[in-house]
């Protein structure tokens, strides 16, 4: 390939090595959610209710870069499995509201020991893992505007 075209070889894609990293992060994840019977995307979902208990679709969306269209049939999930109840604001029917229920509570339980069990598959120093966190939410802010 000819110097002309340089910006279009995978080594020179910044989206590649993120793209990469966050696939095989997230099949180290896979067992770990096996076992509380949760995708990766419904445990994210969980640890903004595990923090936060309640909170409109709009809100979870925006902390979770997600869209309507791929938030839906995740809530639908999630409640089928009990874990969060939906229902209409009494205020604004068009606002629907998210809550965490009680046995969504207790999967919390279930769930605390992996974060640390991942940090054992990234092999960074605490101090470049902050680092690579703030870079990432900066690139996030930049992009998400």
């Amino acid at each position: 390939m000819s110097d002309t075209y340089d910006s279009l070889k995978l080594e020179n894609q910044l989206c590649f090595p993120l793209y990469a990293c966050s696939k095989e992060i997230i099949r180290k994840y896979k067992p770990y959610l096996d076992d509380i019977d949760l995708t990766y995307t419904q445990y994210i979902t969980m640890m903004v209710f595990w923090e936060y208990k309640k909170m409109n679709v709009k809100e979870l969306g925006q902390k979770l870069y997600l869209d309507s269209g791929t938030l839906t049939p995740l809530l639908k999930k999630l409640e089928s499995k009990e874990l969060i109840t939906r229902e209409r604001s009494k205020d604004d029917e068009r606002n629907l509201i998210v809550k965490i229920t009680p046995k969504g509570e207790e999967l919390i339980e279930r769930a605390k020991s992996i974060p640390e069990k991942m940090s054992c598959c990234v092999a960074l120093s605490k101090e470049e893992a902050q680092l690579l966190y703030k870079v990432l939410h900066k690139i996030l802010g930049t992009i998400s505007e």
